[in-house]
């Protein structure tokens, strides 16, 4: 449970006994139980039960029911990205998809940080050749973040329960077999497209450790040498043959 969870939960537990001791407080609204009046300890006996209900039902929502999917053109940050991912984790027959897209993820970030460690010791953030490193970076970084959002928009079409009933053996006995196979092949294309992204991302996983060895070797800062180095030159590909495909 995050912090935000955390923080509203503290907040309504200390709202409902905040409300208790003001209206069952001796001297305050008069409401007393076991006192004279029955109609007052009715009102309090019933104001200590739903007090204990909206405590059940609040804690409820707050520890165990996840939040909304946020839609995803809506996903920003890399925490975004990670959290509507974990939408579908538990999800039969994504289990090991999803958790290498969340190590990708881990893995990208920590590539990230090696890299602006590196190029902060070799270069200086106002050289030419430094900024030409953290352009072709943060593109490849985007061109990543670009297939989780694909995976998503894949995703989305079905509801998590969806893809458990179709990796189970028990198919709906009311369908015909052509539809149940029809139905199958869809789910299975659509699974293949996540495969392709994921591969795409290890890819660039791939190329982004080639890149940390390749500055960790190099000898020379000359602007011309950085973008004559092997991977540089696979980046810029793989970054103009992606805008190819967008347009």
């Amino acid at each position: 449970m995050n912090s935000s969870r955390i923080m509203k939960l503290l907040g309504l537990i200390a709202g409902v006994a905040a409300l208790n001791i003001l209206i069952l407080s001796p001297g305050l609204l008069g409401v007393e139980i076991g006192g004279e009046s029955v109609l007052e300890t009715a009102s309090g006996i019933t104001l200590l039960v739903m007090s204990l209900l909206v405590l059940l039902y609040g804690s409820y929502i707050l520890l165990f029911k996840s939040p909304a999917a946020a839609p995803v053109k809506d996903i920003r940050t890399h925490e975004d990205y990670m959290a509507a991912l974990n939408r579908y984790r538990n999800t039969k027959g994504l289990k090991k998809d999803i958790s290498l897209a969340l190590d990708q993820l881990e893995r990208l970030e920590k590539k990230n940080s090696s890299l602006s460690d590196i190029l902060g010791q070799r270069f200086n953030q106002t050289e030419l050749s430094y900024r030409k490193f953290q352009s072709v970076i943060e593109e490849v970084r985007q061109l990543f973040y670009l297939n989780i959002r694909g995976i998503l928009n894949k995703l989305g079409v079905f509801d998590p329960s969806e893809f458990s009933s179709f990796t189970s053996e028990r198919k709906p006995t009311q369908l015909s077999s052509r539809l149940v196979q029809e139905k199958t092949a869809l789910h299975n294309e659509y699974l293949a497209y996540v495969s392709g992204y994921l591969e795409a991302n290890e890819e660039i996983l791939l190329k982004l450790d080639k890149l940390l060895l390749e500055i960790s070797l190099l000898d020379s800062t000359d602007y011309k040498d950085i973008e004559n180095m092997p991977c540089m030159q696979e980046m810029d590909a793989l970054i103009k043959q992606t805008k190819f495909y967008k347009q």
